[in-house]
């Protein structure tokens, strides 16, 4: 289990906030770059841009750095979720050349709220791209970062079970045009 002692991270059936039952779970603060646009319909672009592996909690939006037409700030700390039936999907985006991380944002709703809020994290490309074909959500993939990966793997190494291919087996031909005598 040395993927359990990289950051704080919490037990199999620990209660996060939605009421589901995560088998291995990690606190990630999202951090959101607000640039400049030379779009004339639009003023700022908000992309994510990084993941910081046990960041603390922040009560509101957090600059940590800025430059020439941009400003990056700590917006959120989600909790990154592990389920052991979606290991197939962590593999996969282990497999890639860069591995992601990816948050999903939903656009502000109060007139005081940021344009875009992070809202969900995953590193699951199904999960994420089930989010992106609902077109509520932006989802926007960051690279993870190596102590997730480590403890990704650590996760998929202990929980992933292969399952063989079952091929189904095909239905006889009706010969009678799918006609079938009545019930009685």
């Amino acid at each position: 289990m040395i993927f359990m002692v990289i950051y704080e991270t919490y037990p199999p059936g620990q209660q996060v906030d939605d009421n589901r039952m995560a088998d291995g779970f990690i606190e990630i603060g999202i951090v959101i770059e607000r640039r400049v646009s030379d779009n004339r319909w639009i003023d700022h672009t908000w992309t994510p841009v990084a993941a910081l592996p046990g960041a603390k909690p922040v009560e509101q939006w957090v600059k940590i750095d800025e430059g020439d037409g941009w400003e990056r700030y700590h917006a959120r700390t989600l909790a990154l979720e592990l389920f052991k039936g979606e290991t197939e999907g962590y593999r996969y985006n282990l497999s890639q050349t860069e591995p992601q991380i990816y948050v999903i944002m939903q656009a502000g709703e109060e007139a005081d709220d940021a344009e875009y809020e992070p809202c969900h994290i995953t590193v699951c490309p199904y999960e994420a791209m089930g989010y992106a074909e609902s077109g509520d959500e932006v989802v926007e993939g960051v690279p993870m970062p190596p102590p997730i990966i480590t403890w990704t793997q650590g996760f998929v190494d202990m929980y992933h079970v292969d399952e063989p291919f079952k091929k189904r087996k095909n239905k006889k031909f009706d010969q009678s045009g799918g006609r079938r005598a009545p019930r009685a």
